[in-house]
């Protein structure tokens, strides 16, 4: 494995260093990324940094050889099958970057017990020797729009757009209940922690001032509803946390349809039991000759609850948002 360079993504904004290589390589002690930082070999931006710098999106992060074969195989490790997988998955492409319809289940980097995932995949999309890279990224059970950057001036140009409020992010999800009002804001802070089950990442409610709080904003407009059983609701998230939308429909009262981790206390229709009905549907992008609009159709279980609870996707027309975003 040679030298690489990944790019800080938005939703990583304020990360330490250390935790930021711990999420991409599990099996990395924290000695070795010590010496490794004593050493000079990991670098942000081109300087030398210590553990328990913070991260600002954007920035470039030099990852030596770490003899781990996973979070950067070659582009010949990625096996036929992934190779075409992946390549089915484009939804836009051009000189600066590639739209994929990300499907629900398949996580987008390498972690604790995932060996196949997208960011492995990426090397089959390699064009004149670059490796795309990632910009942004969206839960292991969240579906849609997820874009990659072709180039390293392409990664850090696209970084600043997405931790920016230009850049307009669409998601569709079946929630549990009629939300009211049928649209509104949602807006505090929001810290992790280890509290959830075995262990693992969890955001919770916190307040200003809090070690680690970070602002979220989200937007919501209900599209439809499926008497007071279930709704198809429109999210816009103006900031980038992790699970942001997931933790704000449950704190509302309204809880994404199949989620385990932020719960609240509706019953679940039987048409809903199951996966996550989240979809980030639609990414506009601003650029100088006019915005790039990317769209994403909804995954196979999301069409299956749409069925069965009778939504017509034609029901959503415009921006819902328009004139409240800002």
């Amino acid at each position: 494995m040679s030298v690489r360079t990944d790019t800080v993504a938005p939703d990583e904004a304020g990360v330490r260093l250390d935790r930021w290589f711990r999420r991409r390589f599990p099996d990395l002690t924290q000695g070795r990324i010590e010496k490794l930082l004593r050493t000079g070999q990991i670098r942000v931006d081109g300087a030398r940094a210590k553990s328990n710098t913070r991260l600002e999106a954007g920035q470039e992060i030099r990852i030596p050889p770490l003899g781990d074969p996973a979070p950067a195989p070659s582009g010949d490790a990625v096996s036929d099958k992934d190779a075409a997988f992946v390549r089915s998955l484009v939804l836009y492409e051009d000189d600066a970057l590639i739209a994929l319809n990300k499907p629900s289940g398949l996580a987008v980097q390498g972690g604790s017990g995932q060996t196949r995932h997208l960011d492995g995949m990426l090397p089959a999309l390699a064009r004149k020797g670059e490796t795309p890279r990632l910009v942004h990224r969206l839960d292991r059970d969240t579906s849609g729009v997820l874009v990659v950057a072709k180039s390293a001036s392409a990664a850090a140009d696209l970084a600043r757009l997405f931790r920016s409020r230009d850049v307009k992010k669409t998601y569709w999800a079946i929630v549990l209940g009629a939300p009211r009002p049928p649209e509104g804001e949602i807006s505090g802070f929001l810290r992790k922690s280890a509290g959830g089950a075995e262990g693992r990442e969890q955001m919770n409610l916190a307040r200003h001032g809090d070690d680690d709080a970070r602002h979220a904003r989200t937007f919501y407009s209900v599209i439809e509803e499926a008497g007071r059983k279930a709704s198809w609701v429109a999210l816009r998230p103006v900031t980038g946390r992790t699970h942001q939308l997931r933790v704000h429909m449950a704190e509302l009262g309204y809880a994404i349809a199949g989620d385990r981790k932020y719960v609240c206390d509706r019953p679940t229709p039987d048409a809903l039991e199951g996966r996550l009905q989240l979809h980030a549907r639609q990414i506009v992008l601003p650029r100088p000759g006019g915005p790039l609009t990317l769209t994403a159709p909804p995954p196979p279980h999301m069409v299956q609850a749409f069925a069965a609870l009778g939504f017509d996707e034609a029901a959503f027309k415009g921006d819902p948002f328009a004139g409240m975003d800002r």
